[in-house]
């Protein structure tokens, strides 16, 4: 499913991403389609291919609701790496989006999964009522 974002979109949802998460510390959020397409990216992204993130994360996320079937849950709604500089969230926000998240140990994972959660929210809500 290919998405196109709208001007209203994309600067809703940078406003969300900004004050959820790039505002409590987060170093840098995307949000991308489950096709592996980089949509909005915010933050500082660490010198990293924010391309192959997006792939590879979409990629993951497929592998991952295979396992949850296996196991007979429907689907896992998030993943979690935790690294020795830096952690990286994964979480579907609605059906289409997946967003990630990449934070030092300066911001705690319960906070980020808090913001991450407003912030999906936040987005799908933006979503219903802009069509």
């Amino acid at each position: 499913m290919d998405i196109t974002l709208s001007k209203q979109q994309v600067d809703g949802i940078t406003g969300i991403l900004t004050s959820y998460l790039i505002n409590p510390g987060v170093d840098c959020c995307l949000l991308i389609d489950r096709s592996g397409n980089l949509l909005i990216s915010k933050g500082d992204p660490l010198s990293m291919d924010t391309s192959a993130l997006a792939a590879l994360t979409a990629a993951n996320f497929g592998a991952t609701e295979e396992i949850a079937r296996l196991i007979g849950e429907r689907n896992f709604t998030l993943l979690f790496h935790k690294g020795e500089r830096e952690n990286i969230h994964f979480s579907k926000v609605g059906e289409h989006l997946i967003l990630i998240t990449i934070f030092g140990h300066n911001v705690s994972l319960g906070l980020v999964r808090l913001k991450v959660e407003e912030a999906a929210r936040g987005i799908v809500r933006l979503f219903e009522t802009s069509g």
